[in-house]
């Protein structure tokens, strides 16, 4: 048996062969890390900067309780921990020199970390990011049905899909940006993504999804450019992409929505979503000593 602990990694192989059971065990709520990893697993690090991903697990008698990584951007992702789990954490990679740029987790988990990590490297934690995770329920067509069609895009709409994605990831403070020559890299690369067109072909919504992964499908992202909001778009194609993925084989279908925003809140509420767990992050500053 294993000793009970932190045990750290950057082999992703032996990674998910000792914590994949963990991962697929709550897909909804580790629907973030599921779809990283397995990026990482099948096309490497997304464009966020040189250097490995390094993994993470805690064990503790003989089971993995825990799991985290850190990007190449040397950004900390987080399932659920305990203030006692999120010190030990914290004092471990300090000690082992290890530099934070920011966390993401549950936002008591991520809120938790943050401060004792400013205990242990003087890091100062500014909040930066806010979501709430909703699981799809029941699904319910949005009405009223607003005038046009899902189409599933294809390689001829590369060109609008970069532009698209680079308009959202500017819209909401995503970075790096996204643009042609760094598409590839980018998260978007890999999802699956379907357009709301009027009669006329006017494209005037995109949503994406990401594969199957342990029955879980994420919608992520939705955009609806500016000119066209508030005609019901968003909702109407959030269902269809949501239809199609259960008919894919998910049983869980999630998504994150800005709790500052009600409008879209209540969107996704009306068409079957249930909120599930509030997500925050927080950058740090750049005064803890980098790893030997």
């Amino acid at each position: 048996m294993r000793p009970d602990g932190w045990h750290l990694t950057e082999d992703i192989d032996d990674f998910l062969t000792r914590a994949g059971d963990f991962l697929r065990s709550r897909p909804a709520l580790h629907n973030t890390p599921l779809t990283v990893i397995e990026g990482l697993r099948t096309r490497g690090a997304y464009g966020c900067g040189a250097g490995a991903t390094v993994l993470g697990r805690l064990e503790a008698g003989g089971e993995v309780r825990a799991i985290f990584y850190r990007s190449p951007s040397h950004r900390l992702t987080l399932t659920p921990l305990s203030r006692e789990q999120a010190d030990t954490l914290a004092a471990h990679l300090a000690g082992l020199g290890h530099l934070l740029t920011g966390v993401l987790a549950d936002q008591e988990t991520a809120t938790a970390f943050a401060e004792t990590w400013q205990r242990h490297t003087d890091a100062a934690p500014l909040p930066s990011w806010r979501a709430r995770l909703h699981r799809l329920g029941t699904l319910t067509p949005a009405e009223p049905r607003p005038a046009g069609r899902g189409r599933i895009a294809g390689e001829q709409d590369r060109e609008q899909l970069i532009r698209l994605c680079g308009e959202f990831a500017a819209t909401v403070g995503e970075v790096p940006a996204v643009d042609a020559s760094s598409w590839a890299g980018s998260r978007f690369a890999d999802r699956h993504f379907t357009f709301w067109e009027t009669s006329d072909g006017t494209l005037v919504s995109m949503a994406a999804v990401t594969s199957v992964i342990a029955g879980m499908v994420r919608v992520d992202p939705v955009y609806t450019p500016a000119g066209f909001r508030g005609r019901g778009y968003a909702g109407a194609l959030t269902a269809e992409v949501s239809r199609a993925a259960l008919a894919a084989g998910a049983t869980d279908v999630v998504l994150f929505a800005d709790p500052a925003n009600p409008t879209s809140s209540a969107l996704y509420q009306r068409i079957g979503y249930v909120p599930v767990a509030d997500f925050a992050a927080y950058d740090f500053s750049r005064n803890a000593p980098e790893a030997g």
